[in-house]
C-alpha cells in the first residue's frame, strides 16, 4: 500500500535530511525511513542528505543508503568533506595542509588542489589545518596540529557537533576534537559543517527553488543551522536529542518534533 506524506511534510517543496540520527543510526536505519524517503519521492519532493560525518566521500554515502533500502543520488548527498573542497578550492592551489580525518577527507583536501603533509618534516609549519573526528584520532595529531596553528596556520574544522549516535551509544564528535584544537591553539576555527550554512547552501543550489524544510536530530547542528540558512526546522527525537530539551528550543524553535522520520513525514 502507498502512503503518502502528512500535511507538514506537504507543505514543502523540498526536504534536506540530516543521517546520523535521522535516516539511521550506526548501520541501521530509524524505524520505516526507508518508507519515508520513498514517500517523499513519490509525493515529488526533491530530497538531499546532509552530515556533519566525515568518515565517507559521498558516493560512499550514496552506496550505504542503497545497502540500507533508500534510493539516492551521488548530487543528492552534501557531507561536511563536501563543504571542506568547496571552501579550499577559494584558495590558491598548493597550500600545505595537515589532516586530522578519515581517508574521505584527505581525498577532499587533494582535490581541492592542495598539498597534504601529514608525515612530512613540514606537518608542524602547514598553512591549514583540516580537522574531522576520527575513530583513530590521538594525541600526536593534536600535538602537531597544535604546533602548525601556534605558528600561524588556519584551522578549518567539520563543526562543533559535541556527540554523534553510534550504534553502541554516543561518541564524541568534530566539536570535541574542535574544542580541544582551540584551546591548545588560541585559534578560532573556521567551521564548514553544520551549524554554518555552507552544507545547506550547497544543498539549495543543487535541490532548486521553493520551500525547504531540514530534518534532523540536533539542536545546534540541525535547527540552528538551518535558521542560520533562513530554513524551517523540524526535530526528531531518534539521536541526540530528548522530548524535554526539544520542546524547550525557542530561538530559533522547531516546526515540529516527532519520534523519528517516519512519525514527522508519513500520513499514517
Amino acid at each position: 500500500m502507498n502512503v503518502g506524506v502528512s500535511g507538514l511534510v506537504a507543505g514543502y517543496a523540498n526536504v534536506i535530511l540530516d543521517l546520523d540520527g535521522t535516516v539511521w543510526v550506526g548501520d541501521e536505519l530509524t524505524s520505516r525511513a526507508a518508507a519515508a524517503v520513498a514517500a517523499m519521492r513519490a509525493a515529488g519532493l526533491g530530497i538531499a542528505f546532509v552530515t556533519n560525518d566525515g568518515a565517507r566521500t559521498p558516493e560512499e554515502y550514496v552506496q550505504k543508503l542503497w545497502a540500507l533500502g533508500v534510493t539516492a543520488a551521488g548530487d543528492e548527498v552534501v557531507s561536511v568533506g563536501s563543504a571542506i573542497t568547496h571552501l579550499l578550492c577559494e584558495r590558491e592551489p598548493g597550500a600545505r595542509v595537515y589532516v586530522i580525518g578519515s581517508p574521505a577527507i584527505f581525498r577532499h583536501v587533494t582535490d581541492a588542489g592542495h598539498t597534504i603533509v601529514n608525515g612530512t618534516p613540514a606537518a608542524e609549519r602547514a598553512d591549514v589545518v583540516v580537522a574531522v573526528a576520527h575513530p583513530d584520532f590521538n594525541y600526536r595529531e593534536l600535538t602537531i596540529a597544535t604546533r602548525a596553528l601556534l605558528a600561524g596556520a588556519q584551522l578549518i574544522t567539520g563543526g562543533r557537533d559535541r556527540t554523534y549516535p553510534a550504534a553502541d551509544g554516543t561518541s564524541p564528535g568534530t566539536g570535541a576534537v574542535t574544542a580541544a584544537l582551540e584551546y591548545a591553539s588560541g585559534t578560532t576555527a573556521r567551521l564548514v559543517g553544520k551549524p554554518d550554512p555552507r552544507v545547506f547552501e550547497v544543498a539549495l543550489e543543487r535541490l532548486g527553488p521553493g520551500r525547504t524544510l531540514v530534518v534532523g536530530d540536533h539542536l545546534v547542528a540541525d535547527l540552528g543551522g538551518a535558521a542560520a540558512a533562513g530554513l524551517d526546522a523540524a526535530i526528531v527525537l531518534s539521536g541526540v536529542t530528548t522530548a524535554d530539551q526539544a520542546r524547550a528550543a525557542t530561538n530559533p524553535a522547531p516546526v515540529a518534533i516527532a519520534p523519528d522520520l517516519a512519525t514527522l513525514v508519513l500520513s499514517s
